[in-house]
């Protein structure tokens, strides 16, 4: 049975469902950690990030295809360690965390994307290829928390200059790496549950649909500005999500 959501909660899990594939199809999943942060807003964190998994997944697995063969091996094999550490250790914490405190997380973090968007010019010098491990393990951990991965990844992947049809690639498949090591843990937390999975299912084919238009607009939209609409829209979230977590 579907959650007895408002119609207000679907809009925004609707909406974020579609932003999340269509960041996953063409644009390197740079603004999907807009997602949970949007829904949060309506339901509670730790419930849409549960919602969410298994879209993720089906995504995944879509734009992985889409993009097979193109990836750097090499940094997705250096990435992957660290990952596996950081959602070890989101998953020892987690049972600790209240919904305000997820609340708070997901608003500190939506700015902090936000700011990282504002000022990733100025972190493109080249990086060596030992911050693989930290930047893996900040991965695992947001990702974990809020499927907020891509500020950290970015962090490190943008300054190694890989082309850009790699970079997607190569951030779509450490993303698919991920988004599976968090499975089981999530199912053990009970983020994941029967109602839930009916909800995902009724959604799978936004997630389509979201892949399906981010490779066609991957080449047809402005970039740009469509990432300084993501940018604003994450930093008033994130300042909403802030003023909720104290109630």
């Amino acid at each position: 049975m579907l959650p007895d959501y408002s119609g207000v909660a679907w809009t925004l899990i609707v909406l974020s469902t579609y932003l999340t594939g269509i960041s996953k199809g063409g644009f390197a999943g740079g603004f999907g950690s807009l997602s949970v942060p949007l829904m949060a807003l309506a339901i509670g964190p730790i419930e849409a990030a549960g919602l969410l998994l298994p879209l993720l997944l089906v995504m995944d697995f879509l734009a992985v295809k889409a993009w097979r063969g193109h990836q750097d091996v090499i940094e997705v094999k250096r990435l992957v360690p660290g990952m596996a550490i950081g959602v070890v250790a989101a998953t020892l914490v987690a049972g600790s965390l209240d919904e305000d405190h997820v609340r708070l997380l997901l608003g500190v973090i939506s700015l902090l994307f936000v700011a990282y968007m504002i000022l990733k010019p100025a972190a493109s010098r080249p990086i060596p290829a030992f911050w693989a491990w930290p930047a893996g393990i900040a991965t695992g951990i947001t990702s974990f928390i809020a499927h907020a991965g891509a500020p950290p990844m970015n962090l490190y992947l943008v300054p190694r200059r890989l082309p850009k049809m790699a970079f997607i690639a190569t951030t779509t498949l450490v993303f698919a790496a991920v988004n599976v090591m968090k499975l089981p843990p999530y199912l053990w937390l009970g983020e994941i549950n029967l109602t839930s999975l009916w909800a995902s299912a009724a959604l799978v084919p936004v997630a389509w649909a979201g892949v399906r238009s981010g490779l066609w607009l991957q080449h047809r939209v402005n970039e740009r500005l469509f990432y300084r609409l993501v940018v604003l829209v994450m930093a008033i979230v994130g300042v909403q999500l802030i003023i909720k977590a104290f109630p």
